[in-house]
């Protein structure tokens, strides 16, 4: 049965390698010309999401800086003594 698999002459074996290279040259070629348009398509792309984009930009500095939890803090310290208040709402007092 093996030695069936290796009965190819060394001819084959190069022909077969030669159209394996040509194939590899075709589908590399194909690659870089659809790598070549990706950046245009991106721009294009960008541009249309552009308030998408920097309204999650702004969503994410605003959580990196501290989110809801920043000026709660802030107004929670401002005085110890009395309730810190935002609108009708007053945070709980801590022990």
């Amino acid at each position: 049965m093996m030695a069936d698999a290796n009965a190819r002459t060394l001819d084959q074996v190069l022909r077969d390698i030669e159209a394996e290279r040509e194939r590899l040259v075709g589908a590399v070629e194909q690659l870089r010309s659809e790598l070549g348009q990706v950046p245009a398509n991106l721009r294009a792309n960008f541009r249309s999401k552009l308030p998408v984009v920097a309204g999650g930009i702004a969503a994410a500095g605003f959580v990196l800086a501290g989110g809801v939890g920043a000026p709660i803090r802030y107004l929670a310290r401002r005085g110890r003594h009395q309730k810190p208040r935002i609108g009708g709402w007053s945070l709980p007092k801590r022990d």
